[in-house]
């Protein structure tokens, strides 16, 4: 149960309210306010960085050289990651970066956000 001051528009006193708020107990609730928070910004994220690979950068179909007699070292595309204006090894995909959070835990989570914040609270009269 919280109590909170109601005022009007003029900022004088008129009254006193109470909420019945179920919150998490004090051992969970850090762990559960900051599950929801890591949820909301991960899912704030948009995730579309995008690199070409050897097999989408445009050209290199042939075999730039002969396997054997160059003297070279043997090479299969022009494209390699090795080469430049080749695809890269292991860069970023669009990927989607969405957390699952429960409704129950993500509504306990936002009252007992609500309530450690009970302070700052300013009940206004309509």
């Amino acid at each position: 149960m919280v109590e909170s001051v109601v005022k009007n528009w003029q900022g004088e006193q008129v009254g006193e309210t109470t909420f019945e708020l179920r919150v998490a107990k004090e051992g969970t609730a850090s762990h559960i306010v900051h599950r929801a928070l890591v949820r909301q910004l991960t899912n704030a994220r948009q995730g579309n960085a995008s690199t070409k690979t050897r097999a989408e950068v445009r050209g290199g179909g042939r075999k730039p050289w002969r396997q054997k007699g160059t003297g070279r070292a043997r090479a299969g595309s022009i494209r390699s990651p090795l080469w430049r204006g080749g695809g890269v090894i292991f860069g970023p995909k669009p990927r989607d970066f969405d957390l699952k959070l429960n409704r129950k835990e993500r509504r306990l989570a936002l009252r007992t956000a609500f309530v450690g914040r009970i302070d700052d609270l300013i009940v206004v009269e309509e």
